[in-house]
């Protein structure tokens, strides 16, 4: 038997009605049950939610303030030179090859030939 979108579309309607339900019903039954065990225990706010409260106050706080100036960036000292081509240019061996470092490798030197002597 073939049955409609249209009768299928009712079908999902009713059921996510059902299901919405038996959800608003479950979680009724939870919320008690948290309650129940709070007042058991004598749980706060702060012992359950971890200090929320004082978490908002920072936020608001931070978004009322003016901005903070920006600290100017620190540049990273290099690495130690690995490979040197003999004119002043070198590479530490880490990152993308530099030109130099490919264009004496196609003329026949090897990576060792262009080795820093220490």
């Amino acid at each position: 038997m073939a049955k409609s979108l249209q009768t299928l579309l009712k079908q999902i309607a009713q059921l996510q009605k059902q299901a919405d339900a038996l959800r608003s019903r479950e979680k009724a039954d939870v919320v008690d049950r948290i309650k129940e065990a709070i007042a058991h225990y004598g749980i706060t706010a702060d012992e359950l939610f971890g200090g929320t409260k004082v978490r908002a106050t920072r936020k608001r706080a931070a978004a009322t303030a003016a901005p903070k100036a920006r600290k100017p960036a620190v540049k990273k000292p290099g690495g130690v030179a690995k490979y040197t081509d003999g004119a002043g240019r070198t590479w530490s061996g880490v990152g993308k090859r530099p030109n130099w470092f490919k264009d004496a490798l196609a003329a026949g030197k090897t990576a060792e030939d262009l080795l820093v002597s220490r």
